[in-house]
């Protein structure tokens, strides 16, 4: 590594710690303001787009967590982080639509799918986790939670509220999935706040059957005060941690 090299990656781990400091401050204020402790809520960088240097130094500076949405994208980026960091353990999230012919690929490098949004997803998401665990690539269960759709748009993923509890059904029964949650992303130009509760009110349903479905996956670099308000238990962030995304 050239003295260059080492200047830029000082320089880029100074930015990601700054940003990193301003968003913990911005969702300790939040858990204040809803009255909650700040270890409820968790924070998820969201690594998309981002080189894995940049998920090995956020690693340095505390974080386990990390969101994909591309399978094609995150599989390399896990191999590449574990070369960067041995002992860094991450917890990879994929937060992106899996496509069924993928779900073999997911099941090898992801700890949770956040996208669960249809029976078909299920079963393939079943059988991609068996031959994961046959072949030896992986020996855990895969945790998933049930995208929700909180505005019925086409394109942006999750299934209607009235489908969750045959979802979670499906999961709970698989055998190799293991339900810990429901995710859902704001409508856009919506009012997230009402969506935010919507998706607590989902939640609540959903414990009378599965009380450990106990996460809730909302809020972004945008609305995570509005989200953890309304029960987060997790906010997904990129562009507030990590700056404007490079193109893809």
């Amino acid at each position: 590594m050239t003295e260059e090299d080492v200047s830029g990656a000082d320089e880029r781990r100074e930015f990601l710690a700054g940003r990193l400091a301003a968003v913990r401050d911005r969702i300790a204020a939040a858990c204040s303001a809803a009255g909650r402790p700040l270890d409820a809520v968790r924070l998820l960088a969201v690594t998309k787009t981002f080189p894995a240097s940049d998920v090995a130094l956020l690693g340095d500076l505390g974080l386990t967590e990390f969101g994909e949405n591309r399978d094609q994208d995150a599989a390399p980026k896990a191999a590449e982080v574990a070369e960067l960091r041995p002992g860094l353990r991450p917890r990879w999230h994929m937060v992106g639509q899996v496509q069924r012919n993928k779900a073999r690929s997911v099941a090898r490098w992801a700890d949770v799918v956040e996208s669960v949004d249809s029976p078909r997803l299920v079963e393939a998401l079943t059988r991609a986790v068996a031959a994961a665990r046959e072949s030896g690539r992986r020996e855990s269960r895969l945790d998933v939670l049930v995208q929700v759709s909180l505005d019925g748009a086409p394109g942006r993923g999750g299934c209607p509220p009235k489908e969750v509890a045959q979802i979670a059904e499906m999961v709970d029964h698989s055998g190799e999935l293991r339900l810990i949650g429901v995710m859902a992303v704001a409508p856009l130009g919506g009012d997230s706040e009402r969506s935010f509760e919507t998706l607590n009110t989902v939640s609540d349903l959903l414990r009378r059957d599965h009380p450990d479905a106990v996460e809730i996956s909302a809020g972004m670099s945008n609305d995570l005060e509005r989200a953890i308000a309304a029960g987060s238990t997790s906010v997904r962030v990129g562009t507030a941690l990590l700056g404007t995304r490079p193109i893809a």
